[in-house]
């Protein structure tokens, strides 16, 4: 291990794999907060917002530790929309979605004993047009209940996209590679560096 463990606020099996992508050992803690939008927040605010959050009470807990968190909030028109928890919202939200284009706020903080970093990296999409079997198809498939605006793009959600538009492509997944391997650098944890 590192001197400083690296932990990963999240349960999130794909922010996991995300993470392994960069060979850096790390652990996983559930943070356990709130995610409930207050009034007025903006949806960009709001991924800033849970992401430091779930890396600031999880860094609370391991304090000599250098602590990642990380949320991503669809903004549709300016509106968040959230995890369907039911198929029946899932099935809902996936025809308002429908034709529409959307971005993807992936908010990344990183809380260590040195200090906090928040970046966001923005996923700019087009949803295709889509009938009602296509999605009911999609649902069964991947039960993307807890996933922000039921599109799981880690999984079949990708082919609900006609276009993906960002500066960093694993950001559609919640978990921007490029941007935390900038902040996990400037925190002595580069990728490219043997770390045993």
């Amino acid at each position: 291990m590192p001197a400083t463990p690296l932990i990963l606020a999240s349960t999130s099996v794909y922010r996991q794999q995300m993470l392994q992508r960069l060979l850096l050992p790390f652990e996983t803690v559930a943070p356990g907060i709130d995610e409930t939008i207050k009034p007025g927040e903006t949806p960009l605010a709001l991924a800033r917002r849970l992401a430091l959050a779930k890396a600031r009470v999880v860094a609370w807990q391991h304090p000599h530790s250098i602590v990642i968190g990380a949320d991503q909030v669809l903004d549709v028109a300016g509106q968040a929309m959230g995890k369907p928890g039911s198929m029946d919202r899932a099935r809902a939200q996936l025809l308002a979605l429908s034709g529409k284009r959307v971005i993807f706020h992936s908010a990344l903080a990183i809380v260590s004993p040195r200090g906090a970093l928040v970046s966001v990296t923005d996923c700019r999409a087009q949803f295709r047009t889509l009938s009602a079997s296509q999605i009911d198809y999609y649902l069964t498939q991947d039960q993307p209940l807890d996933t922000a605006g039921s599109a799981k793009a880690e999984q079949l959600g990708i082919a609900l996209l006609s276009e993906l538009q960002s500066d960093d492509p694993s950001a559609i997944v919640g978990l921007p590679l490029i941007a935390l391997t900038r902040m996990l650098t400037r925190f002595g944890l580069d990728p490219l560096v043997r770390h045993d």
